[in-house]
């Protein structure tokens, strides 16, 4: 027995499924939940699609439509959207999630759980059944719950609720054809199941029956309880009743509704122990939850706490968050430097020795020399530079970083970081927008939705092209390599952890930046007070480590390769004809390179590497080839593409040590790539800060690398 996938994309959360329009016979699925739960999990197993999950909160901040088969050959359309703790939406995502909850008309509620924690997912569960009986309790983490001593009595709790439980363990695909037949069944899952009824007190539930029967006679049909309405009307939870209102053509906010649910406001508030009614609707449905869990759920002596414990203490302690942080990054980086250099040089001696056949072969069809000089010395030299000198350290750094992100290092490093973020006027969550940076600028930016203040967003968009992104770290390890650590195969094991170190320090460059640009702002164009978020820290998991490496090439480390070959076959192009067609005995390459050396030198490099970084704007993944091809004249590599190949060409051409710095500091600190820039248009609907989010990290880069290489420039003249 098997699942039939057939995956046909995604779509953004303002196509929510509501939106989506069936197909036949095709059933749709809703699947919500608390964030961190799998969720993301479940969806890529049923529908063969890769939307990126992480042990942190946070990671959907868009809905993804999915669509599969049975084994039976059922039909679903199901959606992955934000995670929500309850259907009192505090933030954007879970303001999305609550509308395509209750108003998105689904066949059948998912509502995953995490079997670990169970108490505090039921009380979701608890809201949801108050709008539909269509719902099945999805129990993730099944073999995490197991590992730390956790029984769940299935049939008491199915019991309880009045709704189906499967039991899985996402990550197992079989163990999801439960959940598919469940799916398959419909509408007999739930015939004969008697959903449980909240009970809200004498005095709630007096006033809940008196709002009932005054909008049940509404000749408005409403496929959501009218019980559910009149607890909204009596919490007057104004933004929900709009909603109504927008899905179902009634006003529900009529005077006279009004009126009745200020009164009966007002009899409930009589009472003196201070609560709200929002408050007492919500201890209600945490006790029930509490009451359920406490027969359901047994825990024997949790296995590895003492463990957990200490790593909880030694990732988030005062005095050892930030050395843990360092050592991380160099550990990672030390790995990615030293396994580099390897791949890279055979790499290149298998890519450059095709170029003598390539030759040939055109040469064998009668390719004239004007067509073929520019394919193979132009674009083929440029793809073969970026494939040998990019693909082995990101091969190697994102399967490493995302290893630290399965196992919930990621939401402990962003509890790290809030304090120093509230210091500049923002909050914690833009420490993961920052570790999202680290793979990809754009994404970066796009995670930044998951930040709710307006301000505070506008400042992690700003700020997030400080981050090193995949396309940046390859010039970054490159030159490291070459003028720090050194290409010779005798190398000792202190010299490349000295090359990590000097990655550390620029990452680390990026982060103070980004503190101190935001701070900046934040008392300048965006003031503001720093508003607070509520962070889940995950348990510590075990990763899949095949998953995650096959996860990491294919998500990661190809697309941005492909990439980087889309946007540098061109740039070989036009760098080959740069540097062939001649104007007044100068190239046009040497021309534009004289035109930007002033300014070039006075930022510690040359025009070559500035006009490479501006050629580079499409994608950064180009500026080392783009540069390699200006110095090598019209366009042509002389030597297979390794770091010791390209150590020669550098130094030829008159860089040194300050030289390399200088490059280094304007990779974390210039504009960011074309794609990062329309993504943040895209945000922020707003020409003025897309501007500014190329501006101010250009400033910055500018002034940095000025200052360094005048100072370093007076310490070695003093020094010598």
């Amino acid at each position: 027995m098997g699942l039939t996938k057939a995956s046909v994309g995604k779509c953004a959360a303002e196509k929510g499924i509501k939106n989506v329009k069936r197909k036949g016979n095709e059933k749709i699925i809703a699947l919500a939940g608390n964030p961190n739960v799998g969720k993301s999990t479940v969806f890529n197993a049923l529908t063969g699609l890769d939307q990126h999950t992480g042990n942190w909160s946070g990671k959907t901040v868009t809905n993804a439509i999915g669509h599969f088969k049975g084994e039976n050959g059922e039909e679903y359309c199901i959606a992955d959207i934000p995670g929500t703790y309850s259907l009192y939406p505090v933030s954007a995502e879970e303001e999305t999630a609550c509308e395509m909850i209750c108003f998105g008309k689904s066949d059948i509620t998912a509502v995953v759980c995490d079997a670990s924690c169970l108490e505090r997912n039921l009380s979701l569960v608890l809201q949801i059944s108050e709008i539909s009986r269509n719902i099945i309790v999805v129990l993730n983490l099944m073999d995490e719950a197991e590992r730390k001593g956790i029984r769940i009595d299935l049939e008491y709790l199915e019991d309880s609720l009045g709704l189906p439980v499967i039991p899985v363990t996402a990550k197992k695909k079989k163990s999801l054809l439960a959940l598919v037949k469940a799916f398959g069944e419909g509408e007999k899952l739930f015939e004969g199941r008697k959903t449980i009824h909240m009970e809200y007190g004498e005095d709630i539930e007096r006033e809940i029956t008196l709002l009932e029967n005054m909008i049940k006679p509404s000749e408005n049909d409403c496929n959501i309880p009218y019980r559910w309405i009149s607890l909204k009307l009596l919490e007057n939870d104004e933004r929900l009743l709009e909603m109504i209102s927008e899905n179902y053509g009634f006003d529900i906010l009529s005077e006279k509704a009004r009126e009745t649910a200020s009164e009966s406001r007002k009899r409930i508030l009589k009472r003196d122990d201070g609560e709200t009614i929002r408050e007492t609707l919500v201890s209600c449905v945490m006790k029930k939850a509490s009451d359920i869990c406490q027969n359901a759920v047994k825990r024997e002596k949790e296995k590895g706490a003492v463990i957990q414990t200490k790593l909880e203490k030694l990732f988030t302690g005062k005095y050892t968050s930030f050395p843990v942080m360092i050592l991380f990054l160099m550990l990672i980086l030390w790995i990615t430097v030293t396994g580099a250099n390897i791949i890279s040089d055979a790499l290149g001696k298998v890519l450059f020795g095709i170029e003598p056949y390539l030759k040939e072969f055109f040469v064998y069809l009668h390719i004239p020399r004007f067509i073929s000089a520019p394919l193979i010395d132009g674009v083929y030299h440029v793809l073969a530079w970026v494939v040998s000198v990019m693909l082995p350290p990101m091969a190697i750094f994102f399967p490493l970083f995302s290893l630290l992100e399965d196992i919930g290092y990621l939401p402990r490093l962003a509890y790290v970081l809030d304090r120093p973020f509230c210091r500049c006027g923002t909050c914690g969550k833009q420490a993961l927008t920052m570790c999202m940076g680290f793979g990809c600028n754009a994404a970066g930016v796009v995670g930044c939705r998951i930040i709710d203040s307006p301000r505070e967003r506008i400042l992690a968009i700003l700020t997030n092209s400080f981050m090193i992104c995949n396309g940046r770290f390859p010039i970054l390890i490159a030159l490291a390599s070459i003028f720090f650590c050194g290409t010779d195969r005798s190398q000792s094991v202190l010299s490349s952890f000295v090359s990590a170190g000097v990655l550390t320090v620029f990452i680390l460059l990026g982060i103070c930046v980004t503190f101190l640009v935001t701070k900046i702002l934040s008392v300048t164009l965006l003031k503001g007070i720093p508003s607070s978020f509520t962070l889940e820290l995950p348990s510590f998991r075990m990763p899949d480590i095949g998953s995650v490496v096959v996860r990491s090439v294919f998500d990661r480390t190809i697309f941005v390769l492909g990439r980087a070959a889309a946007a540098a076959a061109p740039a070989g192009l036009i760098i080959w004809l740069a540097g062939n067609i001649t104007l007044r005995d100068m190239t046009l390459l040497e021309i534009s390179a004289r035109f930007f050396d002033p300014l070039g030198n006075l930022l510690g490099m040359d025009g070559v590497m500035l006009i490479s970084f501006i050629l580079g704007f499409s994608a950064n993944e180009t500026v080392i080839p783009i540069a390699v091809m200006a110095y090598t004249s019209g366009g042509i590599l002389t030597e297979a593409g390794n770091t010791a190949a390209l150590a020669d060409i550098l130094i030829s051409n008159g860089w040194t040590w300050i030289t390399a710095v200088c490059v280094m500091i304007f990779t974390v600190m210039h504009w960011p790539c074309s794609t990062t820039l329309i993504t943040a248009y895209k945000e922020t609907k707003s020409i003025k800060w897309t501007l500014l989010s190329f501006a101010v990290p250009t400033l910055c880069g500018i002034i940095f690398c000025a200052f360094i290489n005048v100072l370093l420039t007076i310490i070695t003249s003093v020094i010598n």
